[in-house]
């Protein structure tokens, strides 16, 4: 995929949204993986980076650049604890709840590493930052829908593990290669979920299950990052980061509509005040 400048606002629009749609089904194919399936969490790591990993290898050698020398050692361990943690933490919450607690870990560590860095807040950023906070408090108060309290911690370590790859890869003028370097680097630490993992798994993988994660590492991870970095130089810094806030919305939907995954009113208060508050900070930034 090329940039040029000569793409049009409908073309942007629709590649902006198939790319937020990718990253969204990736929490429904690991949870369709792990309650429709036998496959579990370890497996489906496994195979979404290496799926990941190869799909990505693809797409830079169709741009003539097949080069798996990018990325850091750095970049390579948070993108494995991002992926490890994720999956075990579907195994204990929905499609939606996971995908609003990864995300505000990932928003509110950014932040606060923003914050952390010397930039100053003003009193509606601050707002916009406690009422994110409050949200996810409210996700994690007990109720019905709300997830155990191990899933949920792992989930919240995965979204931390997100925002320092992202902030590790910050400024980077070669995104994909860059993706692809760390996909690469990851698999060597794979090895530590094979050893997790009891031998006969491996022998009696769910066909099905192995379809979902391939699904996941080469479709909604790997071409998923490729067209998103597509198009995040068309798009401004705050429209893209706004433009996120509606993967955990999709996320909640796509549970609702392919698992039958109620979304309980403590859900929704919950996501509106994350997600609002984030918006109210990027939107006075």
């Amino acid at each position: 995929m090329t940039h040029t400048h000569s793409a049009s606002p409908l073309k942007i629009s629709m590649l902006t949204a198939v790319a937020m749609l990718a990253f969204a089904a990736n929490s429904l194919l690991c949870r369709m993986a792990l309650i429709e399936t036998d496959l579990q969490p370890a497996s489906f790591t496994v195979i979404r980076l290496c799926s990941g990993a190869a799909m990505l290898l693809l797409l830079c050698s169709l741009r003539a650049k097949p080069v798996i020398t990018g990325g850091s050692w750095r970049g390579a361990a948070a993108l494995f604890l991002y992926a490890a943690g994720f999956s075990f933490a579907y195994t204990g919450m929905n499609t939606g709840t996971g995908a609003l607690l990864l995300f505000g870990s990932v928003q509110l560590t950014m932040l606060s590493y923003s914050y952390y860095q010397q930039e100053r807040f003003n009193r509606w950023q601050l707002a916009g930052f406690g009422l994110a906070v409050a949200g996810l408090v409210l996700l994690l108060l007990p109720s019905a829908a709300s997830p155990a309290l191990i899933p949920a911690i792992l989930m919240i370590m995965a979204g931390m593990a997100w925002a320092a790859y992202t902030l590790l890869g910050k400024g980077t003028n070669a995104p994909l290669i860059m993706t692809t370097g760390n996909f690469w680097r990851s698999l060597p630490m794979l090895i530590l979920l094979v050893w997790w993992l009891p031998g006969e798994n491996w022998q009696h993988l769910d066909p099905t299950g192995v379809v979902y994660a391939i699904a996941s590492g080469a479709l909604a991870s790997g071409a998923g990052y490729a067209v998103w970095y597509a198009v995040l130089p068309f798009l401004a810094a705050s429209v893209a980061a706004t433009i996120q806030l509606s993967v955990p919305v999709l996320a909640m939907l796509m549970g609702w509509l392919f698992l039958a995954e109620s979304i309980t009113g403590q859900m929704a208060l919950a996501g509106a005040a994350t997600l609002g508050g984030i918006a109210l900070v990027i939107r006075y930034r």
